[in-house]
């Protein structure tokens, strides 16, 4: 195996714990509302420290355009009495993965 097909992560912890930290404080502060932003900040910064087989990848997302799905999602397990939320899991990683690419 060469060092160019390797895959790895170079995340450090002090990064994920302060991303969590500020995501769940500012989710707080606003009753949830940034909750989004919060998902794309931690997201990102686990997707833009990866490597796989020797190609970084990015995340592409942002709050703004998962936001209005955030709110379909909520109305969908609010009227369903809770049984559409098994799906929103699912449409998450979906909407995740459509926003992953290579970037070299």
């Amino acid at each position: 195996m060469t060092g160019e097909t390797r895959s790895y992560f170079d995340g450090g912890l002090l990064q994920l714990v302060g991303w969590t930290l500020l995501g769940w404080v500012i989710t707080i502060v606003t009753f949830g509302i940034m909750y989004p932003w919060a998902l794309c900040r931690v997201y990102g910064w686990k997707i833009n420290h990866t490597v796989i087989e020797g190609r970084r990848l990015k995340f592409t997302g942002s709050a703004v355009s998962l936001f209005g799905r955030w709110i379909k999602w909520l109305l969908l397990t609010f009227i369903t009495l809770g049984i559409y939320s098994f799906w929103v899991r699912i449409d998450l990683e979906k909407w995740k993965v459509k926003h992953t690419i290579f970037i070299n």
